[in-house]
């Protein structure tokens, strides 16, 4: 096990788990919450087809550690560079090549709940609760809540972070917020064969160039994701005579 911050990193065969790791509450020390150059080496493994990304314990995580966060907003121009550092690390991994997928036990707030919408599945445990709980401490979200919340359910993002509100898993899941439900307490052994349902038998390359499609379809206009997903099937027709 390698460990940044308060952030593990372990191998579960083809999978990663990235694992959260403060206390009861998990709560983020600074909004980079993890060394990007370990991450970058961690998810560059040539064998790695998918990751986890869970909260140690009862909870995924609480967010920013408020008196933490005071100490950093002594030196604004410091405070925004964790910020926007956060912010590259989170488009990191919403851009990375593999799926990714937050299992959810506890509490998701704040930042926490900020990590998982970088995800590309959430899972959550029957007991999950989500909030973005920043306006209560007069703030907003920081590290891209307030557009990928509203990218992921529109209008009603601005009820969650205007009202600070919790919201349990079966509403999340009513928002489109989370994926699936697991009754579990814990999310992480269904998360785990969630996962492996999806990249165990196929190929590396398929996988990459499915998340690649499957981005593009968010990101650029139909004429050239359509035009970038005959391309990438092409290539892989090519493969499919050679064996």
């Amino acid at each position: 096990m390698d460990y940044s911050n308060i952030v593990s990193w372990e191998r579960s065969g083809e999978i990663g788990v990235l694992t959260l790791s403060n206390g009861k509450e998990n709560y983020l020390f600074t909004p980079d919450f993890v060394d990007f150059i370990k991450l970058k080496q961690w998810t560059s493994e040539s064998d790695l087809k998918g990751i986890i990304i869970r909260g140690l314990g009862r909870n995924f995580s609480a967010g920013a550690d408020l008196n933490q966060l005071k100490e950093l907003s002594k030196d604004i121009k410091y405070l925004e560079g964790k910020i926007n550092k956060g912010k590259e690390i989170l488009d990191f991994i919403e851009d990375l090549g593999v799926p990714v997928i937050a299992a959810i036990n506890g509490v998701c707030f704040g930042g926490g709940l900020e990590i998982a919408l970088a995800c590309h599945m959430r899972i959550a445990s029957e007991k999950a609760l989500f909030a973005f709980p920043e306006t209560n401490h007069g703030l907003i979200p920081g590290l891209g809540g307030t557009f990928r919340l509203t990218q992921l359910i529109g209008k009603k993002a601005l009820d969650i972070i205007l009202n600070a509100d919790m919201v349990n898993a079966s509403y999340a899941f009513e928002l489109g917020l989370v994926n699936y439900i697991h009754e579990s307490k814990d999310s992480f052994e269904w998360a785990k064969g969630k996962l492996l349902s999806m990249v165990s038998d196929r190929p590396k390359e398929v996988v990459n160039y499915t998340m690649q499609a499957i981005r593009n379809a968010g990101r650029l206009s139909r004429v050239e994701a359509l035009k970038i997903e005959t391309e990438l099937f092409c290539r892989l027709a090519i493969k499919m005579q050679s064996h």
